[in-house]
């Protein structure tokens, strides 16, 4: 039997029940709600023959970044397909199934190609476009999430359900591709049909910060706790955002408070967790701030971490861990691995192989004093870093320890440009690391001038 979704999409489940399960899995996953595998577990109890419901648990495993993850992905891949063999399902659903195929098979371009392929026949499927934004994401294609939003805008009229969840997510494309003035309406509008959606305040969140504006940074996001409150482990990404925007008002012992109280809250693994954890602590150390012991707890994850290779963007952040704590031998055995995968075919091999083996190399330089070497290596590095994934705010540590090293390096003319390019890249408008680094450039070319 089939049933139209709060998507206004065809979808093959037989009960009122079942369905009623699936738009809170379709809710779920557009606000970040921490209820969303529990509804999907409802979901498959009730319909165990849901081919849908068995790739999207396979496709959300594979969003996670974990390698253990992945032979359930492959179980929920089989559990599709049989499910798929026995019924008539709808193109959509097996277009899920094909999009954790390629997934699995090492291309994930090609599952996002899969389900745009969906989008053009169903270009008011909010949660399909929420899993090409996903993995464009995983992928850094900003101007291909901005692409796919807005094919389909046009189909989420007014009387879409889902209206504000992908306003939301083309706030953030916008943001990401420099349109700032434009980003932060069409986030504030998301947010005025769906008061829940974490997504879309974080990218109004990631505005205030490209143009510094804290005040409005800080007040946006305590004025809309209903929108992160209630998420899963993404309302500790919005406290990150919170403590940067701290940062930016100079306020570094508030940053490192909600380090304790809010973004390390729960001590997980979850390497979006730790991303935002290390770029805090290094963020605050390159401001001169002592955090302590802090780097050990986050090591121990990291560690733990060194042969996962699912993703370049969480590997660098493990890296920035255990060389926080001194965890030389974790370092030396994440080098070699990376060097290994560098080697290999694929997607994800060729991000490690460049820009991955030229970052790691600049960073363990940076974490060992050799700051000539650590900026040879993360400048040449940096044409590629948008690749690893990520938003431009997470990756822009990287933007800061490269710039420290040239400071540090004495390569004042190439610092320069790449302080120049930063600063263009952010719509021109001068922030506090900008402001203080082109103050000890000035400085430093002045004493090695006399």
């Amino acid at each position: 039997m089939t049933q139209t979704d709060i998507c206004h999409c065809p979808v093959t489940l037989s009960s009122s029940s079942a369905l009623e399960d699936w738009n809170s899995v379709v809710l779920g996953v557009l606000s970040h709600g921490r209820e969303t595998p529990v509804h999907l577990g409802r979901l498959m109890d009730t319909a165990p023959d849901f081919a849908m419901g068995h790739a999207a648990r396979g496709l959300f495993c594979l969003m996670t970044g974990r390698a253990e993850v992945i032979p359930a992905a492959r179980a929920a891949l089989t559990e599709a397909r049989n499910c798929a063999a026995s019924s008539n399902i709808t193109a959509r659903e097996q277009g899920w199934i094909s999009a954790l195929a390629h997934w699995l098979d090492g291309s994930p371009s090609a599952a996002v190609e899969t389900i745009e392929q969906i989008l053009r026949a169903l270009p008011y499927d909010t949660i399909s476009a929420k899993l090409s934004h996903g993995i464009r994401f995983m992928l850094g294609d900003s101007a291909g999430m901005r692409t796919s939003v807005e094919r389909i805008l046009s189909a989420h009229g007014d009387d879409h359900a889902c209206r504000g969840y992908l306003l939301g997510s083309h706030a953030f494309t916008l943001e990401e591709t420099g349109e700032y003035v434009l980003a932060e309406k069409t986030g504030r509008e998301g947010l005025s049909l769906a008061a829940d959606d974490a997504w879309g305040l974080h990218a109004v969140a990631h505005v205030y910060d490209v143009t510094v504006q804290p005040d409005n940074g800080i007040a946006l996001i305590d004025q809309n706790t209903a929108a992160w409150q209630g998420s899963n482990n993404f309302r500790y990404h919005v406290w990150w955002h919170k403590a940067l925007l701290h940062m930016e008002r100079g306020e570094l012992d508030v940053a490192l408070g909600l380090y304790d109280a809010q973004i390390r809250a729960e001590k997980t693994d979850d390497y979006r967790d730790i991303s935002n954890a290390t770029s805090l602590l290094m963020r605050l150390e390159l401001e001169g701030m002592d955090v302590g012991p802090r780097w050990e707890e986050l090591a121990d994850f990291s560690e733990a971490r060194v042969e996962d290779g699912c993703l370049v963007f969480a590997d660098l952040h493990y890296l920035l861990a255990l060389a926080g704590a001194e965890r030389g031998a974790a370092r030396d055995r994440m080098t070699a691995r990376f060097a290994r995968d560098a080697s290999k075919s694929g997607e994800m091999a060729a991000r490690v192989d460049a820009p991955g083996t030229a970052a790691i190399a600049g960073l363990n330089a940076f974490s060992e004093g050799r700051y000539d070497a650590a900026f040879l290596n993360l400048a040449a590095a940096r044409p590629l870093m948008s690749t690893i994934g990520g938003s431009r705010a997470q990756r822009d540590v990287f933007e800061r320890i490269t710039i420290d090293s040239g400071l540090r390096a004495g390569r004042y003319d190439a610092t320069a440009a790449i302080l120049r390019d930063r600063l263009a890249q952010r719509g021109g408008t001068i922030d506090r690391f900008a402001a203080t680094r082109f103050e000890k450039l000035n400085t430093s070319r002045g004493i090695a001038a006399q």
